[in-house]
């Protein structure tokens, strides 16, 4: 039992960048595959994303100075150092809530309404005095 050979067809990059063109300018890809002879049926499509200009269509290119990429990495750290900033005064907030709960079954109270109020302190009477 002899195995089938395929047989590969290279193509050269000149050749491809004719196809590219053409097809680019109207032509349609399943007509140059059968003018050209080309068996792959996403051969051309790969040509087209490798060497067309189509392809850069959906990208987005950036230009940027330096300075300002100096400033998106400055604006980057800040943005960071504030996440970790209100991480941790919600942790503080928490703790907090936590021990005025604490307080408030321990004595009895509600220390948030009796806040601003000061503690009646009540003068001991003396005895020898009246």
């Amino acid at each position: 039992m002899a195995k089938q050979q395929r047989e590969f067809v290279r193509y050269s990059i000149s050749f491809k960048q004719k196809v590219v063109k053409e097809v680019e300018s109207g032509l349609g890809i399943e007509e140059a595959r059968r003018r050209y002879g080309i068996k792959g049926s996403h051969t051309i499509q790969q040509w087209l994303k490798k060497f067309g200009k189509n392809h850069l269509l959906n990208k987005i290119v950036r230009i940027e100075m330096r300075g300002e990429k100096d400033r998106i990495k400055e604006l980057e750290s800040e943005v960071k150092k504030l996440k970790i900033a209100l991480a941790d005064a919600t942790l503080a907030k928490g703790a907090l809530e936590t021990l005025i709960e604490i307080v408030n079954e321990h004595y009895h109270t509600d220390v948030k309404k009796n806040l601003g109020q000061q503690p009646s302190k009540e003068q001991p009477k003396k005895k020898g005095n009246r």
